[in-house]
């Protein structure tokens, strides 16, 4: 009987996470597609109504997305969406980089299980065929990005501490601070298939400095590689079109730096 109540507060725990997921990803659907302008008040039966899931889970999600930058606690209680500016999503992006590159230089320090660099050489193979076509499809752009964010998964966990790898995940979450925010936006650019031969040049780089141990040259081309974003960044401020064609565009205020 002990047994079959154990049974069942697992499955009551599982299908409760399951749930604060589904209402954590469809809000935050609903916040990145501008369905939900900045500043407007979101609360704990708005969700439940919207989305069709029960109140537990959706107050775990609201918190988890204000955890992650996207939502304010109001005095008054609920949420309101957050709008950010171009300083603010320039730092995160800046802390993404340095923590990337603290996992470099602790992989290359530490060593990397052999299954791991395996996976990752795989990932930048593949990243190298869709790049051999100098004129990327829309469907080849998006298996980029997948790849793109594969490596930069790998790379976390490749460094060895469930600390970084844990702070890590949570600065790729922050709004457009993630390994491919601002891709989207580049491939509109004139430059953008060399933007993406140099990145793929410093994965490229950054995997050899940590086969050979070298972790201060891991570490600073992992903080050089976020400066692609930066550079995306840029480039979506300054084109008000290709603004309100970012996912989340509509989150960003201004340019202030």
């Amino acid at each position: 009987m002990e047994q079959n109540d154990s049974t069942q507060l697992d499955a009551g725990a599982s299908s409760s996470a399951s749930q604060t997921v589904k209402a954590q990803l469809g809000l935050r659907e609903l916040i990145l597609a501008g369905e939900l302008a900045p500043g407007a008040r979101i609360t704990e039966l708005w969700v439940v109504d919207r989305l069709g899931v029960s109140r537990t889970p959706v107050r775990a999600a609201l918190m988890r997305l204000q955890d992650e930058g996207l939502l304010d606690p109001l005095p008054s209680g609920g949420y309101a969406v957050r709008s950010f500016t171009a300083d603010e999503i320039y730092d995160a992006i800046e802390l993404r980089g340095t923590l990337e590159g603290l996992a470099a230089r602790l992989a290359a320090e530490r060593g990397v299980d052999p299954s791991l660099m395996t996976q990752l050489r795989d990932c930048v193979a593949q990243i190298d065929d869709v790049l051999g076509d100098t004129n990327l499809s829309e469907p080849q752009f998006s298996q980029y990005i997948e790849l793109n964010e594969r490596f930069h998964r790998l790379l976390a966990s490749a460094c060895g501490s469930s600390v970084v790898e844990k702070h890590l995940s949570k600065a790729m979450a922050l709004p457009f601070a993630s390994p491919s925010g601002f891709v989207k936006v580049q491939a509109v650019a004139p430059d953008a298939y060399n933007v993406l031969i140099v990145a793929q040049t410093q994965h490229r780089a950054v995997l050899d400095a940590i086969e050979r141990r070298e972790g201060a040259r891991a570490e600073a081309l992992m903080r050089e590689h976020a400066r692609i974003a930066h550079h995306n960044l840029q480039n979506a401020l300054k084109n008000q079109q290709t603004l309100t064609q970012l996912f989340g565009g509509n989150l960003i205020r201004q340019w202030s730096r």
